[in-house]
């Protein structure tokens, strides 16, 4: 009777260890083809700020080639989810070639967006051809799809706990995959490893002082939470504004270009270089010095005007921007360190927006160390309390809700 219980347990074990193992390699690589291509064409822009004026060009260009080639891929991430809820087709595999190719025009001409979101579709639809080479069944398809969204998150942020729980907390809000955790934990860590082995770094945060837990320190950081909340929606918001207004255009393949013309022109007025591609070096300064009190909604605009005319890339690097801005700015009226609001506010923000707090306050952890927790964590809820019934996944499926004040939310999707 034993030996009939642990077999199918060994043999569950065996199955997604190996596939866990291989779609960790896989995606691993190709985010560290992706992190070292983008990093490439970011130093070319940076050294010749003459190539923004062609933004347009490129808008036009990755307009043009999902319109002709990437049709049954253009939705991207919430493409991913549709089909985690919904199968339909086995993700096409070209969605990997285009949104890494789509991406790297965007940030070399000038669009301000992320890298996340390249990464994850990446990972999905390379661990989904899987599901048609052995014709697994939905269910494990399903973990297929999370372990891929796991790899390629792990890998391209390096955090490997962050990107385990992300792939399973965001495709359901308040539901889990319990059965996919092993999977999903292992191909984290597979990707993580395998992306620094390509001696890939990833960019380092420091928060050298942390207060004491009180009463009011607590306060402080629920207040901030709640702000960052605020911001969240306010992105997500005007993020499907930009694309609503965008979709009035009917030619899909102009809407990037007449995009392109704004940003570009705007740029050029404003003289706004710092507000475009990921934005990491403000990242960085957030944690050391002043910043502008409106550096975070220039480039809450900026990045939803890029991704509302359909550029590529991902929204969660300049979330970690606006926020990180944000709680740099707070620091005028609340009473706690520089550093460590920024820290608060780089996490919070993404909370709040994607709908994942564990993931979130894990990737706090992962990124600037354990003595921060308390403080990332209560910021990561109340943001997530208070960002509405909106998120930058329209596709998300509501497994719950947040708290009573949104049971009149009935609708199953984020975007109803």
């Amino acid at each position: 009777m034993r030996n009939k219980v642990q077999s199918p347990l060994l043999v569950y074990i065996l199955k997604w260890v190996s596939l866990s193992i291989i779609v960790g390699i896989l995606a691993g690589t190709a985010s560290a083809f992706f992190l070292v291509s983008l990093d490439w064409v970011t130093k070319l822009r940076e050294s010749n700020l003459w190539i923004i004026a062609f933004l347009p060009l490129g808008g036009l260009i990755i307009g043009l080639a999902y319109h002709y080639w990437g049709t049954d891929v253009v939705k991207g991430n919430n493409q991913l989810l549709e089909e985690f809820h919904s199968p339909k087709q086995v993700i096409p595999l070209k969605m990997a070639p285009m949104v890494l190719f789509g991406t790297l025009i965007t940030h070399l001409f000038g669009g301000s967006a992320g890298r996340e979101g390249t990464a994850v579709q990446m990972g999905a639809a390379i661990s989904d051809q899987f599901s048609r080479i052995f014709k697994l069944e939905q269910k494990d398809r399903q973990i297929l799809i999370i372990i891929g969204i796991s790899a390629g998150f792990a890998s391209v942020f390096g955090t490997p706990i962050a990107g385990a729980i992300f792939a399973l907390e965001v495709l359901i809000l308040k539901k889990y995959r319990y059965d996919a955790i092993l999977p999903s934990l292992l191909a984290a860590l597979i990707a993580d490893y395998t992306c620094t082995a390509w001696n890939v770094s990833h960019t380092q945060y420091s928060i050298t002082f942390v207060p004491e837990m009180s009463t009011e320190n607590i306060l402080w950081a629920a207040l901030a939470g709640m702000i960052f909340g605020l911001a969240a929606m306010l992105f997500s918001k005007t993020t499907h504004f930009c694309t609503d207004i965008f979709k009035k255009i009917n030619y899909a393949p102009v809407r990037p270009f007449i995009g392109g013309i704004f940003i570009a022109t705007i740029i050029w007025i404003t003289g706004g270089y710092k507000y475009i591609g990921l934005g990491i070096p403000i990242i960085e300064s957030a944690f050391k010095t002043d910043l502008n009190s409106y550096d975070f909604l220039l480039k809450l605009l900026f990045t939803s005007f890029t991704i509302g005319a359909g550029f590529k890339g991902g929204e969660v690097t300049p979330l970690f921007f606006i926020g990180a801005a944000l709680g740099n700015a707070l620091v005028w009226f609340i009473p706690l360190p520089l550093a460590l609001l920024a820290g608060m506010g780089l996490a919070a923000i993404f909370a709040g927006a994607s709908n994942t707090p564990i993931a979130s306050t894990i990737l706090g952890i992962e990124l600037f160390g354990m003595e921060s927790m308390y403080f990332i964590g209560i910021a990561c809820v109340f943001s997530y309390l208070f960002s509405g019934g909106t998120g930058i996944y329209t596709s998300q499926i509501k497994g719950g809700f947040k708290h009573l004040i949104y049971d009149w939310l009935k609708s199953k999707r984020l975007g109803d």
